[in-house]
């Protein structure tokens, strides 16, 4: 059977990706750091004929992003597909290693996970990372105040730096493993939790339903139209230019190359996929 590893199932994009995942043959491994809230997912899934199980991932905690993928790795399973799609938005703060929030879950928690699970990632295999037009908005990466609590004031500055961040890796790592098919996508401005309550009514019939928001993600993830593209950042089905800055192979590379020194720092030791 053919696995599938989402990141935060319990609602919103990712719910209505492994639910779909799961009804169109995947055995679905739901990363999410509570068990709670992810296992009536998993339970949906099974009810209906299909195949799944959790994963605990707390992608805060860069040792958790590690352990979630040697858990993988040791059941001597290898991934179809994987969709990092977890994230943060609107908030405040710096997580346990010391990172800025956006920064630290949005973008160096999947790196983590993702260079954790390795070779366990088949050749072949489609990563399809959830980014955001919001990385239009930043210009940059500064690697110092990436180590700062969050300094604006509802956070937005901070996650466009992270979904920038995102859209360097999906480049870098197409670049770095031609042997995979790797995605950014930008699901649109969706009715998630990443919206803060108070901009709701304000934004009322322009947000997207949750299943507007998964259709391209799911559509990367299993689309023959896509098979052979990589690297490439997705709107609405369609390939579509990123930011400039996106587009520096200079920053893309010191990106990487600093995110795996964090990394290796809290015990990775893999050579990534």
């Amino acid at each position: 059977m053919r696995v599938a590893m989402v990141t935060g199932v319990s609602s919103g994009i990712g719910r209505v990706t492994a639910l779909e995942l799961g009804r169109r043959g995947f055995h679905l491994v739901g990363a999410g750091r509570s068990a709670d809230r992810t296992m009536p997912v998993v339970e949906q899934i099974r009810s209906a004929g299909g195949s799944a199980e959790y994963l605990e991932l707390d992608l805060m905690r860069l040792s958790s992003c590690l352990d979630a993928a040697r858990r993988f790795v040791e059941s001597g399973r290898t991934l179809e597909l994987l969709v990092n799609n977890a994230a943060v938005g609107g908030t405040r703060g710096i997580t346990p290693d010391g990172f800025e929030i956006h920064f630290g879950v949005n973008h160096l928690g999947h790196f983590m996970l993702t260079m954790g699970l390795g070779d366990s990632i088949r050749d072949g295999a489609r990563i399809v990372q959830v980014t955001s037009a919001a990385h239009f908005n930043a210009d940059g990466i500064d690697f110092e105040r990436v180590r700062e609590r969050t300094k604006s004031l509802f956070g937005w500055k901070e996650y466009g730096t992270s979904k920038l961040a995102n859209m360097l890796f999906v480049r870098e790592l197409a670049k770095r493993a031609p042997r995979l098919h790797v995605y950014g996508v930008h699901p649109g401005m969706t009715d998630t939790n990443i919206i803060p309550k108070i901009a709701k009514p304000f934004l009322r019939g322009r947000l997207f339903t949750v299943e507007q928001g998964a259709d391209t993600v799911i559509w990367c993830a299993t689309s023959d139209e896509v098979a052979d593209q990589s690297g490439l950042y997705y709107r609405r089905r369609e390939s579509r230019p990123p930011s400039d800055a996106a587009l520096d192979d200079v920053l893309a590379n010191r990106l990487w190359e600093q995110s795996e020194t964090w990394c290796l720092e809290t015990g990775l030791d893999s050579e990534g996929p």
